[in-house]
């Protein structure tokens, strides 16, 4: 009786054991992914291990990207990075280089663009801005929040791996955020540029969303990498998936601000885009 009985509680035991650790095992699965951040940048300065300006003249844009903030064109104050294009009123020479070598034509727009290339730049993971456009939208209105392969060949050209044309493996385009002013008065576009398997063959629409939000109030902006997938948030929150793409970017990116005038649509003043904090995460 005594071994039977003995035996009877052994079983007990055991598939206690086995249910606890069933429990444990349901428990680890269901615990939710841990980001850690590792580049955060709030601009109480214009920090150059952060971000060095970019001139280049892509698009057939309108305005002039000029360096070290002139005419105000990239400030920091009160906390926050302000990009913007300025009218300063006559026509100016423009230094401008597009990737072909092509100068710019004299403009009197002169606007400001920064890039993390050669400081900050990541593989994958997930890349946030919370920044908003000060004033209503206009027409000819482009500011943009986005990232590029670390070995894109256009300027400013470092480092001896820089060699690879945009939007190929290694120069590939992601665009967190992107306002047309032609467009809708509050609405963005986020996504992918698709690689066309040719220098300068890039699909900007099939990989892409419109997305309606409050361009003069603060949000967050962000993509992460969700195993193959490329998911962009506003607040948090999913907005966008391109299904699929997230492996065709490999390679170490690069984070990209900047304000564009797009078209000869007549604008006065200035426009700001005023970005609070950058930060880029990865999974721990």
């Amino acid at each position: 009786m005594k071994y039977f009985l003995t035996i009877a509680i052994a079983f007990v035991l055991l598939a206690m054991g086995l249910e606890i650790n069933n429990k444990d095992e349901k428990l680890s699965e269901t615990e939710p992914a841990v980001w850690e951040v590792d580049f955060f940048d709030d601009f109480e300065t214009f920090n150059t291990d952060n971000w060095q300006d970019q001139r280049i003249w892509v698009n057939n844009e309108k305005q002039c990207y000029v360096p070290d903030g002139e005419f105000g064109t990239r400030e920091v104050s009160n906390g926050t990075l302000k990009i913007k294009v300025i009218n300063i009123g006559e026509k100016r020479p423009c230094d401008n280089l597009d990737k072909f070598g092509k100068q710019q034509d004299d403009t009197q727009y002169v606007a400001g663009r920064i890039a993390s290339k050669n400081r900050k730049e990541f593989i994958k993971g997930r890349w946030t801005a919370r920044l908003r456009l000060v004033g209503k939208s206009e027409p000819s209105m482009f500011p943009a929040w986005w990232i590029l392969g670390a070995q894109n060949n256009e300027s400013p050209v470092q480092e001896e791996n820089e060699n690879i044309c945009w939007p190929m493996t290694g120069s590939g385009e992601i665009d967190i955020f992107e306002h047309h002013g032609d467009g809708d008065k509050n609405h963005y576009t986020t996504g992918a540029i698709k690689n066309l398997g040719e220098c300068d063959k890039g699909d900007w629409w099939s990989l892409r969303s419109g997305v309606e939000t409050t361009l003069d109030e603060y949000h967050e902006y962000a993509v992460e990498w969700e195993g193959s997938d490329l998911v962009y948030l506003l607040d948090g929150k999913e907005v966008y998936r391109n299904v699929g793409e997230g492996d065709k970017y490999p390679e170490p990116m690069f984070a990209i601000l900047n304000y564009a005038k797009i078209t000869d649509s007549a604008m006065e003043g200035e426009w700001v885009m005023e970005v609070d904090w950058v930060k880029h995460e990865y999974l721990k």
